[in-house]
């Protein structure tokens, strides 16, 4: 397997209605065991925090009773470090058992204000799911020691749910340390949507999709995109953002009875904003309703049609790419021409002089 990503389009951000900026990334639907449509799907990636939902099932039957639900939630999070998130992390565990949680320090992702405090491990985005495996190898018997490293019996068994989905010859072409310490597997976009059509289809084997539909904000937080899609969709919809541009949707519809898993890359990186644009169009077509994420200074989002199955694209005019109370800031209000009757203007090296 190749490592080269061939990068498409998928959002203009443009300045009356020229484009100015051109988000790339790749986009793919998949509906059960079958790709039902790919836009630069085949790109390869790491899974990173997106796949969240999926390692915890490692440890879905032990953790079931042992954890509440705001605990559930966070485990399966990347979140703000608001002090609801920190409450959950920290009652996972016994409190002399913090010091074997390996998430490097950090200070919370949104901060407000002026900030004097220490960096913390419970500050870190992963920190509920650290917690969880450790109360989960616990639960298991398993050592805690190494529990970051690839050949600890948990990375293991995360590899077993994936090819419980891809088949037993599926195998990383890479693994990798992710920012949080552990190890995080290359896959295809179009193979990180396929695990996710599987959270649908298996969504009441477990307590991992309704946790996350009844604590949405403890999957992330304030004004962040996976909290708001799950709050949106009425429980149809769960979503999971990963580091660097990462976003998976498992979408229940009735158009789609084997599940529906939607992944988004980003390739510069984590833009939520324009994520936020393409999980609007993706769930609009379908009949959800996500807002608008705020806007763009002084420009106006327009989304590639390729990012919507041609089976969808006649919805596309149903919805409203801005909204109406938006100001047109990348424009004048009135026709400036009229003003320069008669003058001549030099644009470059040709002069128009404006007769009317």
């Amino acid at each position: 397997m190749s490592s080269k990503n061939d990068w498409v389009p998928l959002v203009d951000y443009r300045r009356n209605e020229i484009p100015e900026v051109t988000v790339h990334g790749a986009i793919s639907w998949v509906t059960g065991n079958r790709v039902f449509y790919s836009y630069g799907g085949d790109v390869l990636c790491y899974g990173r925090s997106m796949m969240k939902p999926l390692q915890l099932r490692v440890f879905a039957k032990e953790l079931d009773q042992a954890l509440t639900g705001p605990a559930k939630a966070v485990s399966v999070a990347s979140h703000n470090a608001e002090p609801c998130h920190v409450e959950a992390v920290k009652s996972i565990l016994r409190p002399s058992e913090y010091g074997l949680m390996q998430t490097p320090f950090a200070l919370p992702l949104v901060q407000f204000g002026k900030q004097v405090r220490r960096p913390r491990r419970w500050y870190h985005p992963c920190s509920g799911k650290h917690a969880a495996i450790l109360r989960g190898c616990q639960l298991k018997g398993w050592s805690r020691v190494g529990y970051v490293w690839p050949h600890h019996q948990f990375h293991q068994h995360f590899l077993k749910e994936i090819q419980k989905v891809l088949g037993p010859q599926w195998s990383p072409f890479r693994t990798a340390k992710d920012g949080c310490c552990l190890p995080t597997v290359s896959m295809t976009v179009t193979e990180m949507a396929q695990l996710f059509a599987s959270l649908v289809t298996t969504k009441d084997e477990d307590w991992i999709w309704n946790s996350m539909v009844e604590y949405p904000d403890l999957v992330g937080g304030f004004n962040r995109l996976d909290s708001t899609i799950i709050k949106s969709c009425g429980g149809n919809v769960i979503a999971k953002e990963g580091a660097d541009g990462l976003l998976g949707l498992a979408i229940q519809h009735s158009d789609f009875p084997e599940g529906l898993g939607v992944v988004v890359k980003i390739a510069h990186g984590w833009d939520s904003t324009a994520t936020w644009y393409v999980a609007r169009w993706v769930l609009g077509v379908l009949g959800f309703d996500l807002r608008n994420p705020y806007r763009l200074e002084r420009q106006k989002a327009y989304i590639v049609p390729e990012v919507i199955p041609p089976e969808y694209r006649d919805r596309m005019n149903q919805i409203v790419p801005w909204d109406p109370w938006d100001p047109d800031e990348d424009r004048w209000d009135f026709r400036f021409e009229s003003y320069a009757k008669g003058e001549r203007i030099l644009y470059g090296s040709t002069s128009i002089c404006f007769e009317f």
